[in-house]
């Protein structure tokens, strides 16, 4: 689990084709690599990636057909990517509980200057659209962010989001422009009431827990 808060920013070194996927290699000379053992999670641009290999400042990750065709800017050599190692228990929790798992990904509609700050609205595919709320939280490439409009319409839905300058600052948010895709994790309490809401099987059972 994450909390959508980014560690810091890494950069793929070099991308190696493996027999299903590909390898990454990051640099990340600010992670805290004393803390670090082959086997940890990263989250990678919102993408849970576990490290094969460690020498630091830089490991690598693999990357499954599956995760490639599903999420999008990690199979970019060059690329800057969110990291934010996983939670331990006792942590504190900023942002929102975020899995790593990407549910979809959006494409930016617009991107408007606030002062130092940027506002972007973001198109998510139309089967995320229920999973949006304002006020709600979701992950846009890895960082958890809040919603403040959301608009449905054929193509899916459009919701509003406020970058602050140090958001801009610590992550690779600054990038974005219309037309970028980014890698989309909904709020994971939404996901799990709408399946208790829904008229699938055991939706009329009745638990009683004594």
């Amino acid at each position: 689990m994450f909390s959508g808060i980014v560690s810091t920013i890494g950069r793929v070194t070099e991308i190696l084709p493996r027999e299903a996927g590909i390898s990454l290699h990051v640099n990340a000379p600010e992670l805290d690599f004393p803390d670090i053992a082959v086997g940890d999670s990263i989250a990678h641009n919102g993408v849970c990636l576990t490290l094969t290999s460690l020498q630091a400042p830089e490991y690598t990750v693999d990357v499954s057909p599956q995760t490639l065709s599903t999420t999008v800017g990690l199979d970019q050599n060059g690329a800057m990517l969110n990291l934010e190692r996983a939670l331990r228990l006792a942590d504190h929790l900023d942002g929102h509980l975020v899995s790593g798992h990407v549910d979809g990904v959006g494409e930016v509609v617009d991107v408007q200057p606030v002062g130092d700050n940027r506002a972007l609205s973001i198109r998510a595919p139309s089967e995320l659209a229920r999973y949006i709320a304002p006020k709600g939280s979701i992950a846009v490439d890895g960082v958890s962010l809040t919603v403040n409009v959301v608009s449905d319409h054929d193509q899916g839905s459009d919701f509003d989001i406020h970058l602050i300058a140090h958001t801009l600052a610590q992550t690779n948010l600054s990038r974005l422009s219309r037309g970028s895709r980014v890698n989309l994790e909904v709020d994971l309490i939404a996901r799990y009431l709408d399946r208790l809401n829904s008229s699938g099987p055991g939706a009329d059972d009745q638990t009683v827990v004594s």
